[in-house]
């Protein structure tokens, strides 16, 4: 893992890198589903197509604001508008599902998307609360060395 406790300052506000967010996580999901080489290279260019396609309707989400609209048919139709929305991301998901399970068992994709969501938490954590990201990122450094992975 590419995380370091020691270059983790929690008075300092860190400045936050896609590429480097995007690597930690790809290889926080190949340790923790224990992808071969050959099933990450199959499966990581897939992977970042979904994301690209998730990216473009949070893009669009954003767009419509949070902001109240003035009246009740604005309102409906900012609520029809997000649930389309969800709807998309839950299609687009569901496609890339089917195109990871071309390439890796459903039990690695099972733990795929279990590490996805452990990865994500336990970002959002560090985000919100710079001790816990200092703990967690220490406690990565630990289990990577504890398995031999430098």
């Amino acid at each position: 893992m590419t995380v370091t406790a020691q270059n983790f300052n929690p008075q300092q506000p860190q400045k936050f890198s896609p590429e480097k967010f995007q690597a930690d996580l790809e290889q926080f999901i190949t340790k923790e589903a224990c992808l071969t080489p050959r099933e990450a290279a199959k499966f990581f260019p897939i992977y970042k197509e979904m994301q690209a396609k998730q990216r473009a309707v949070y893009e669009r989400q954003r767009q419509l604001g949070w902001g109240k609209p003035a009246d009740e048919k604005g309102c409906e139709k900012a609520i029809r508008q997000r649930d389309e929305y969800d709807l998309e991301l839950k299609r687009i998901q569901q496609t890339y599902h089917n195109k990871f399970l071309s390439v890796i068992s459903a039990s690695k994709l099972y733990d795929v998307l279990k590490a996805e969501d452990r990865f994500h938490r336990q970002m959002l954590r560090g985000w919100n609360n710079p001790a816990a990201g200092a703990q967690m990122m220490r406690g990565w450094n630990h289990q990577r060395n504890r398995n031999g992975n430098k």
